[in-house]
């Protein structure tokens, strides 16, 4: 059975897409490829190839031109099962459906909720725009084989249009061989990793490292948009944290292993209370506890689990009293570290997710 997956916006080191689904399919006996548009060339990787498309010049050149050129790669390729993981693939998808193939849409977000969120779109009309694509997405949802979500919360947003829909939630792969160090040889040092934005916190962030001594957060990410960094840097707090950049899964996993607690205080915006971010079981995964945004989702699994502590997100006092408990309460902030990992192994993990998606794939065939 020939699957191919197609990308216009998500590069080659997403894990979801690269790191995840794809070494699954290849593992299940499936015969994989996937289509991009990163101008980085053609390759063999994993067990699967990598058909690129050439990389667009702008927003508007990937929506209409990349789309157009991975469409007609994506038919020299004959695969009996496309997977689409941009909503801007699926006119290619309803063209698809026409020549008898059977296409997944893989919901990596809830669209028109993120839509209302994105600070390059004029705010008069992001409800607008927002309202379109949710009508849009949904007409031609209601015709495809199967809709993949990343969270239960956008699941049943398609299950009111289509019932087969599954979540296969973006739980990290749990790296057995990654040596917990113990808790006694780690520095006095917190971290937040991923993409650095206003909405994701990073003002609040500063702020409450500026009513912090002998203390320091790594951070690790790209910021966006780029002028934010000057902004930032002016921020009282930002003498206490260490910039890092973009780094690879070998350097997170360093940054990790010598912090007492990982950050992800998003917002609460709409994209983001129901949403299950990577980054949070990652913390959880490499034994740490997780200072968290008090969303009712995340309490259940952050504090209902004693995995860690949950905070109003836009209170830098209160993000800076939890570091400041954890830091003064070394045994407590081992059990929450202790407990999280163990979560991960038992339930927060993406074995167990491969299953469902294999499961999903057969289904079809």
């Amino acid at each position: 059975m020939k699957v191919c997956h197609l990308t216009s916006v998500h590069h080659r080191k997403d894990t979801r897409i690269f790191f995840k689904e794809l070494p699954a399919l290849v593992e299940a006996g499936f015969q994989v490829s996937v289509v991009v548009a990163d101008g980085k060339g053609d390759k063999q990787q994993l067990g699967y190839m990598v058909f690129d498309t050439g990389a667009p010049k702008n927003r508007l050149s990937r929506i209409f031109k990349s789309s157009k050129n991975i469409f007609k790669k994506a038919l020299t390729l004959e695969a009996d099962i496309y997977h689409l993981h941009d909503p801007e693939l699926l006119f290619i998808g309803k063209r698809l459906i026409k020549r008898g193939k059977t296409v997944i849409y893989d919901a990596h977000e809830d669209v028109p909720r993120q839509i209302l969120s994105k600070y390059w779109i004029n705010s008069n009309i992001r409800k607008l725009i927002s309202s379109i694509a949710e009508v849009t997405e949904n007409r031609i949802c209601r015709k495809l084989d199967l809709i993949i979500t990343a969270t239960p919360f956008i699941r049943e947003r398609f299950l009111k249009i289509n019932p087969n829909v599954v979540d296969i939630n973006n739980f990290p792969i749990h790296n057995s061989d990654n040596k917990i160090p113990e808790w006694e040889s780690r520095k006095q040092e917190i971290c937040y990793i991923g993409s650095i934005t206003a909405v994701r916190g990073i003002f609040e962030m500063a702020k409450a490292m500026s009513e912090l001594n002998n203390i320091t957060m790594h951070l690790a990410g790209k910021f966006s948009p780029d002028d934010l960094r000057k902004k930032v840097i002016d921020t009282s707090g930002w003498e206490n944290i260490k910039e890092h950049g973009f780094v690879d899964r070998k350097d997170t996993l360093d940054i990790m292993n010598k912090s007492i607690a990982g950050l992800v205080t998003l917002h609460p915006i709409i994209n983001y209370i129901d949403s299950l971010p990577v980054k949070m079981f990652e913390y959880m995964g490499a034994g740490i506890p997780v200072i968290a945004s008090d969303f009712p989702l995340w309490k259940e699994i952050i504090e209902n689990n004693n995995c860690g502590i949950c905070v109003d997100p836009l209170d830098p006092v209160q993000i800076a009293d939890a570091i400041l408990y954890i830091q003064q309460n070394p045994e407590k902030a081992k059990q929450m570290g202790s407990k999280g990992l163990q979560m991960v192994k038992e339930k927060y993990n993406w074995d167990s997710e491969k299953k469902k998606l294999i499961i999903a794939y057969n289904n079809l065939t």
